[in-house]
């Protein structure tokens, strides 16, 4: 990846540990991988994407960055802050996944709209604008790039959730740490929220060719498999593409069962998974990606889905978001 450019903004690596507790709890072999502890904005998985997406546009001499996703979006937050540290604009297009009426009557009230990711905006000093919805992404970012164009601004677009080609190397950096730290650990499988699916992408490319006897677990958190498995491909494909790698992308494994209701809608089981990773190991998952997740981690195993061997659960952060929902859910 030399002859990308990409900005040191996660450092060395994050922590790879064993949960000794969860794993006592639940009688099976448990790490993480501690992307949660990526060092800015309360941390997250998107550093990783952003180290690649920023430096291209700072190689290409923009002053702005511009991007979009729902109000607790843990991409906007973490692209606001990569804005700020570069001394960057940042403009985010947001929506609100409760606008509109839905079957399940859902709503997580006014904590939403100003607490938790929200509240980070402001103080990272974003130009925030509302939408609808975001019905047509790619389309309503390169309308806000050309308003910002004809005030005299140099926007960059970054796609929701970091994730395209581009973005989705810095999870074969993580990948690259993965195999450095686990050494000494044959893991099984690996977990990961598979939502914009750069992150499931990177990590199937890099863990392809680093641990090929690992089986990567991608837990839905926003659409069904058969919804999910083409944008997950089209990522490795255009991950490969850049890296000249010419192997076929692996077979992606997607688990659908433990979306809940909606994307953005806590799941009884999802928060069940919050609050036992709390109360065993002092680590908080969010609502909306890592708690469903783990979730769908502890089901496995309850199952017997898992291959032979030690799970790694790749943390992706979003903590900040569960200042956002009521305490009941």
């Amino acid at each position: 990846m030399a002859a990308v450019p990409r900005l040191d903004l996660v450092g060395p690596a994050t922590p790879l540990e064993r949960l000794d507790r969860l794993s006592d709890y639940l009688g099976h072999d448990i790490y993480m991988k501690r992307d949660d502890l990526t060092p800015l904005a309360l941390g997250g998985n998107k550093l990783r994407k952003l180290e690649f997406l920023a430096a291209e546009a700072l190689r290409q001499g923009a002053d702005t960055l511009v991007t979009a996703g729902a109000i607790q979006s843990n991409h906007v937050r973490q692209t606001a802050a990569v804005a700020a540290r570069l001394g960057l604009h940042c403009v985010a297009l947001l929506e609100s996944p409760f606008a509109a009426p839905a079957a399940d009557h859902y709503h997580p009230g006014d904590n939403y709209q100003h607490n938790g990711n929200r509240l980070l905006l402001d103080l990272f000093n974003t130009e925030v604008v509302m939408c609808d919805a975001l019905h047509d992404p790619q389309a309503q970012l390169r309308e806000q790039a050309d308003r910002l164009e004809a005030q005299g601004f140099r926007p960059y677009v970054i796609p929701v959730g970091g994730s395209n080609g581009l973005g989705a190397l810095g999870y074969i950096q993580c990948a690259l740490e993965i195999a450095r730290q686990a050494q000494q650990v044959a893991f099984g499988s690996v977990v990961v929220a598979s939502g914009s699916a750069g992150t499931h992408a990177g990590l199937a490319v890099g863990l392809q060719s680093l641990m090929p006897d690992t089986t990567l677990v991608g837990v839905t958190v926003s659409r069904k498999a058969q919804e999910q498995q083409p944008k997950v491909v089209a990522l490795q494909q255009e991950v490969s593409a850049l890296l000249s790698l010419t192997d076929a992308p692996a077979p992606v494994t997607l688990w659908d069962e433990y979306v809940g209701a909606r994307y953005g809608v806590p799941s009884e089981e999802g928060m069940a998974a919050v609050k036992l990773l709390a109360a065993q190991e002092g680590i908080l998952l969010d609502p909306v990606y890592t708690g469903k997740a783990m979730a769908g981690l502890i089901d496995g195993l309850e199952r017997k889905r898992f291959a032979a061997g030690p799970i790694l659960f790749v943390h992706t952060g979003g903590a900040p978001a569960l200042f956002a929902y009521p305490p009941s859910h």
